[in-house]
């Protein structure tokens, strides 16, 4: 059912071979078709955690197009639990692909307006249980320590297919910060990891400290925020970047988002170009997958159509 250790693609490309630089993808989007990436390695802990508690229904918070809501509710069905999703934003019918997907699936969804989702989150799991019953907490985008504990797994893997050595750069997308905070305890101030935010704002980089510190209780300093790369903040986007998408996939048959892989693509890529990573060196770019938002996006925008029908074409 699940495809681990997800396998390491080397990307061969001409622009890499006169920099002597050899990149890797860390494939976590093929670890399992619905909880992909790193949605697999945040949740595997929680579930564990909630089967140990003898809970039987997961309640979780997340936006209309979350792929944390989408991969909780695949989690629920295929592990049996009942599943609750706390949607920031008022019901639109039809659902969109996401909340269509996790309905499917046997979430039940709570639409909340944005003003309460932000003043009462907290409040809300509390309310909510004392409404429907006990369940297991996990907060919005999964992260929390024990996701920081799954994510962390990534490292000793890259170990392992690397012969016992590890690249000197690890380069991942970010939105809540658990997937970098894995990265960062399991990298424990060997290697450089560069992490590149999908949301506007360097506000992250004190949530990835805080989840470092519930986790180890120390802190790192061989990671970096790169935030030139999130396109004017979250869900935004332009012409280069889609086209930087569709030519990725053109050379490398590997499909990225423009929500989150396809901002750090670009951002490695441009990285290179500009002389950030040296000459010579290794570099291993997570995957998280997240290929399911490209639906949503692509409903929601209507400029996405274009690259939907080309992949199909070539898959």
């Amino acid at each position: 059912m699940l495809n681990q250790p997800s396998p390491l693609q080397l990307i061969q490309d001409e622009f890499l071979q006169q920099r002597g630089i050899r990149l890797f993808v860390k494939r976590d989007d093929l670890i399992h078709p619905q909880i992909s990436g790193n949605k697999w390695r945040k949740l595997k802990y929680n579930l564990q955690a909630a089967q140990q508690q003898q809970q039987t229904r997961l309640l979780t918070f997340g936006g209309a197009y979350s792929n944390h809501i989408a991969a909780t509710a695949a989690a629920g069905q295929i592990f049996g639990f009942e599943t609750i999703g706390v949607i920031r934003g008022e019901l639109i019918k039809p659902l969109n692909p996401t909340l269509s997907l996790a309905q499917q699936q046997g979430m039940r969804l709570i639409f909340v307006d944005r003003q309460t989702y932000r003043a009462e989150k907290a409040e809300l799991a509390t309310r909510l249980q004392l409404e429907l019953g006990e369940c297991y907490v996990i907060p919005e985008g999964g992260s929390n320590a024990l996701a920081v504990k799954g994510c962390a797994e990534i490292v000793p893997e890259v170990r392992k297919q690397f012969n016992g050595k590890l690249p000197d750069y690890f380069c991942v997308s970010c939105g809540t910060g658990g997937t970098a905070a894995g990265l960062v305890t399991g990298l424990a101030g060997v290697s450089i990891l560069k992490v590149f935010p999908a949301l506007k704002g360097d506000f992250i980089q004190d949530e990835i400290n805080r989840l470092i510190w519930e986790y180890v209780g120390k802190k790192y300093q061989n990671w970096q925020l790169i935030s030139d790369y999130h396109f004017g903040g979250y869900t935004k986007w332009n012409h280069q970047l889609i086209d930087f998408i569709k030519g990725f996939y053109e050379k490398f048959c590997i499909q990225i988002d423009p929500i989150y892989t396809g901002k750090l693509f670009y951002g490695v890529w441009d990285e290179i170009k500009k002389g950030k990573f040296q000459d010579g060196s290794t570099i291993v770019v997570i995957h998280t997958g997240g290929l399911q938002g490209i639906a949503g996006f692509n409903q929601r925008f209507g400029k996405l159509l274009q690259l939907n029908r080309h992949l199909r074409k070539r898959m």
